[in-house]
């Protein structure tokens, strides 16, 4: 049976995400929505769709809202570890190691594919373009991780808010979720002050710093950039790890 237009407006995040990093094929690209529609999920905001030490048997594609992987120490701080935007997945190669070292939570109402480990093998088994674009995104996330740790242990406050809003921006562009400088914003202050490592006071203050030097406006869950170069510089960013166009 055919996909129809709001099968494949759904898919197309995702569809996106992977070409970018991979040209796919028509029939992988026919093959992973097919996949895709058949494991359809939905979650509620603040919900766990995997725990620490869980056993994994398939790999979740993020199609519509914003999810985070976590880690959380056992005074209950909580420190968001990236975030997880549509388009992307949350494990596509998880299943190889026994359990989860970490949590995996929606910020937001969210749909998801869930693939099961056999389904997938055969799709990656059947094109190598397909499983060089998920090798791909693996390979970027842990590039990002890296990105992040630097984040932390090297950059002053205002850095690395900027550099956060630098990436999400960035990360969201390739699947068409950004309009001219403006993108969704749905984090809250906690969620940004935990991906940062900043309280939630330093964290608003760090905003309100950004704010008033003009180079955002953050309103109404909108994040505007106003000059996308300044803000670059601001953080120290470099997008070259997110490996947004490909080699020629």
């Amino acid at each position: 049976m055919p996909l129809s237009t709001s099968d494949h407006s759904l898919m197309e995040p995702a569809i996106r995400r992977l070409s970018t990093l991979r040209p796919l094929s028509a029939e992988a690209r026919a093959s992973l929505e097919y996949a895709m529609l058949e494991g359809l999920q939905r979650a509620g905001a603040s919900e766990d769709l995997l725990s620490e030490g869980d056993p994994v048997d398939s790999v979740r594609i993020v199609l519509s809202g914003w999810l985070c992987r976590y880690k959380t120490l056992e005074d209950g701080r909580r420190q968001i570890v990236n975030f997880i935007f549509p388009g992307e997945t949350c494990d596509a190669h998880a299943f190889l190691l026994p359990v989860m070292d970490h949590s995996i939570a929606t910020l937001t109402p969210a749909v998801y594919a869930e693939i099961k480990r056999a389904r997938f093998e055969s799709l990656v088994a059947a094109d190598r373009s397909l499983a060089e674009a998920f090798w791909c995104e693996t390979l970027v996330n842990t590039a990002i991780q890296r990105e992040w740790a630097v984040n932390l242990g090297r950059r002053v406050a205002v850095e690395r808010v900027a550099h956060l809003f630098c990436e999400i921006f960035e990360r969201l562009r390739p699947v068409g979720m950004v309009e001219g400088y403006s993108c969704v914003m749905p984090a809250t202050q906690t969620d940004l002050a935990d991906a940062t490592g900043l309280s939630v006071v330093h964290l608003n203050r760090t905003v309100q710093e950004l704010r008033a030097s003009g180079l955002i406006v953050l309103r109404d869950r909108t994040l505007t950039i106003n000059d996308l170069d300044a803000l670059k510089g601001a953080a120290l960013f470099a997008p070259s790890y997110l490996q947004l166009y490909r080699r020629s």
